[in-house]
């Protein structure tokens, strides 16, 4: 049998800074059986932390996303209905080729100058008042706002929809997770209905529900459901944290924040060190082993939970150098922050534009940046890696 790691024995410091746990667990070996610091301390699951095992364990189809397949459902499944993280092909092809006939980099690309004006007219409210907590005043509003208009999602109640997203993605506790699916499932369903009776819009959640493949194949209601919500929810939780993050390293690291003010050509490298660095998934969702195999010569058993470290794997020594170090002009092609394989991120452009153009404009703007005071929490949770507030001033 092998050794179970208490990761809650590392207590708050784990959650706070995960990467010297990670770090020790590596130099241990690549991959390790661990029990999760969760209300439910009996959770055991394999946990990669290794670069190259995590790249591969991200390709390998051995490791099933659909936990029908070892005889388990899920709390979202349950709920929202079918999606693309927890599908294996030939479901997830189909799928995945419906919503990218649709999700197109021509579509992302057309959004540049109004990802520019959001962020202009945040800054605009935001830069007279001197100081502000930037998770609130700019990151957050922003991705909400660009997700929403592109899904052709109406003007939510942001306060109580960014609660229900956060409790979704970082729960506190298994009770407040479970209402936070049941209400959500609950507007996405009259969102999708609302939007078949009015006919759908010149949006992406209105081409969804007429997309059709060549043999008349299209999305199901739970499909649509299923489908809008890892949109909607994954499509601004990472950027929020990708922005948040990305800023707070600079600020923590004056040398590199000098260095890109002084040639903001490097604004690009920035973002995929930031990815790196402090990426907004610090562990991919559950993988089940659907036959018994072996991970760098460790045995695992047919029905195994598998936890694939994306923050681990990208602070690995053995393929990034100085690993712990803000490098913005760093050689970061093959990080793992959007995944690996057929599962990689359907939103990563999108992600990609928002930051670049977040954090240089606010950079422009501010040229006396600086925190006020010590950032808010790191949210809970092994799921998403990312802070709930960032105060700064200028």
């Amino acid at each position: 049998m092998a050794e179970v790691i208490e990761l809650a024995a590392y207590g708050d410091a784990f959650r706070i800074d995960p990467h010297p746990v990670y770090a020790q667990l590596r130099e241990r070996g690549p991959v390790h059986r661990v029990r999760l610091p969760s209300p439910d301390s009996h959770h055991e699951t394999w946990l990669v932390v290794g670069y190259e095992e995590a790249r591969a364990a991200l390709a390998d189809p051995r490791l099933a996303k659909d936990g029908s397949k070892i005889g388990m459902r899920f709390l979202d499944e349950e709920q929202i209905g079918r999606y693309l993280l927890i599908s294996d092909p030939p479901e997830h092809t189909r799928l995945r080729g419906l919503v990218s006939r649709a999700f197109t980099m021509r579509r992302v690309e057309q959004l540049r100058p109004r990802i520019q004006q959001i962020t202009d007219e945040l800054l605009d409210a935001m830069l007279p008042l001197g100081r502000a907590d930037l998770v609130d005043s700019l990151s957050y509003p922003l991705a909400i706002t660009v997700i929403c208009e592109l899904l052709g999602v109406p003007e939510l109640d942001r306060a109580e929809f960014r609660k229900l997203s956060t409790e979704a993605v970082a729960p506190t506790s298994a009770d407040s997770e479970h209402a936070a699916f049941v209400r959500l499932a609950e507007y996405l369903t009259e969102l999708i209905e609302d939007k078949r009776c009015s006919g759908p819009g010149d949006d992406l959640l209105g081409d969804l529900i007429r997309t059709t493949a060549e043999d008349g194949d299209r999305l199901s209601p739970p499909e649509l459901g299923g489908m809008a919500f890892i949109l909607l929810i994954a499509g601004h939780e990472t950027t929020v944290n990708l922005i948040t993050t990305g800023v707070h390293a600079l600020l923590t690291h004056p040398d590199q924040l000098a260095a890109l003010r002084a040639d903001m050509s490097l604004i690009d490298g920035t973002v995929e060190e930031a990815l790196r660095y402090e990426g907004p998934v610090e562990n991919a969702t559950f993988r089940f082993a659907a036959e018994p195999l072996e991970i760098a010569g460790i045995p695992v058993a047919q029905g195994d939970e598998v936890m694939i470290g994306l923050t681990a794997a990208d602070r690995d020594g053995s393929r990034y150098p100085a690993p712990d170090r803000f490098d913005i002009r760093r050689d970061t092609r093959g990080h793992l922050a959007f995944g690996h394989g057929i599962h990689y991120c359907l939103g990563a452009p999108l992600a990609r534009l928002e930051a670049r153009i977040a954090i240089r404009t606010l950079l422009d703007r501010t040229p006396a940046l600086t925190l006020d005071g010590a950032p808010g929490d790191w949210l809970s949770g092994m799921l998403m890696r990312g802070l709930r507030r960032l105060p700064v001033r200028w």
